[in-house]
């Protein structure tokens, strides 16, 4: 797990969610779960918790990017320190973080993506990456 600097967001991968204790240790109040192939973790009920399954080829419907980087901003834009986690924490979830803080504060999504990736690792696929572009560009 690691925060974006200047935001109360973490990015994640599947293995964080196995060990609640370290995420509500952590302050986290929310998880946005994104892996579409891994099973929804066990999470204590006190934690809020969204899922969306994205794919990393780009195949996914531009609704459910939308959804998925508006629902946490609003989560970013109230200060809710939410945790983000995809399978491996290197791509999934750095689209949806860059497009949050892109959503939240009026920013591009390049610039926003530069930012979040300055956090850790990154290994984001094309695919995804043009699709959300595409669909926070518009």
């Amino acid at each position: 797990m690691r925060q974006v600097a200047k935001h109360r967001i973490w990015i994640g991968n599947a293995g964080d969610l196995r060990d609640p204790r370290g995420v509500m240790a952590a302050g986290v109040e929310a998880v946005v779960e994104l892996a579409d192939d891994e099973q929804m973790a066990w999470l204590p009920r006190d934690l809020v918790r969204l899922r969306f399954p994205l794919s990393d080829g780009g195949q996914n419907g531009e609704w459910l990017v939308r959804l998925a980087a508006h629902s946490v901003a609003a989560l970013l834009r109230d200060s809710v320190p939410t945790l983000v986690c995809c399978g491996c924490g290197l791509n999934r979830s750095l689209c949806v973080v860059a497009g949050a803080i892109a959503v939240a504060e009026g920013r591009s999504f390049d610039e926003a993506l530069i930012e979040v990736a300055d956090a850790g690792p990154a290994d984001v696929s094309p695919g995804l990456l043009a699709e959300f572009r595409a669909v926070l560009s518009s």
